[in-house]
């Protein structure tokens, strides 16, 4: 699903270069969940933006879903984030002057669903997120677990390929990181793929495979078992 070869990532600022990713090789399969493991500055959530097809490599290979993405025209690539990625980000993302019906259905309008596919879609996965009494609340009357549950529900409402999170537990104390993330992990026994970024050991335990990251390096990439 998304492959990359020898992919590099450097920032420059003036004459002053920054290398963020150097020589990165990793697979990931339909059916996976990977925790990027790695402190701040390793790296890990501009490799996520990579594979979100947010940032463009400097050099080397990406593949998308069988796309060269440093082939693809802009729009090419909106198009298919859009229609094939769901993000869960730290600080939730969520648009304060929209209900919690109206941010998960926001993604459905851009794929230009009908009023009455979306409504049911959004009815669906608010009922498996079981936050359906809270669809006419606006994000300042949810708790912080509320919040990223619903933007799980905005990613998850597309039926993407792939979910991206990016320290979807940040925010979150350490009961409601739990919480979060027996829901993640309930939607990877039902098959959806996920890669996580995270800064925490604890929570990449719970992946299924870990890729750790450290100063733009990939310095292991065990599956569960190995850990």
């Amino acid at each position: 699903m998304i492959h990359t070869r020898n992919l590099t990532k450097v920032h420059r600022n003036g004459g002053v270069e920054r290398k963020i990713l150097q020589n990165v090789n990793v697979d990931i399969e339909a059916g996976d969940f990977v925790g990027l493991l790695g402190p701040s500055g390793s790296g890990k959530s501009t490799l996520v933006n990579m594979f979100g097809l947010i940032e463009l490599p400097t050099s080397g290979e990406l593949l998308f879903m069988g796309h060269d993405i440093t082939r693809l025209k802009e729009r090419q690539r909106v198009n298919l984030r859009r229609g094939s990625i769901g993000f869960v980000f730290q600080d939730f993302g969520l648009i304060e002057e929209l209900s919690v019906f109206e941010n998960i259905e926001l993604p459905l309008q851009y794929l230009g669903y009908k009023r009455k596919d979306r409504v049911m879609k959004v009815n669906s996965i608010l009922e498996q997120m079981s936050v359906s009494h809270l669809k006419g609340f606006f994000p300042k009357h949810l708790t912080g677990l509320q919040k990223q549950l619903v933007a799980l529900a905005r990613a998850v409402v597309i039926d993407p390929s792939v979910i991206l999170a990016d320290e979807p537990t940040g925010c979150l104390n350490s009961n409601e990181g739990s919480s979060f993330m027996e829901v993640l992990y309930s939607l990877h026994e039902k098959g959806t793929t996920i890669v996580m970024a995270t800064h925490s050991a604890y929570e990449a335990q719970k992946t299924q495979r870990v890729v750790q990251l450290y100063d733009g390096h990939i310095i292991t990439d065990s599956i569960k078992g190995d850990l």
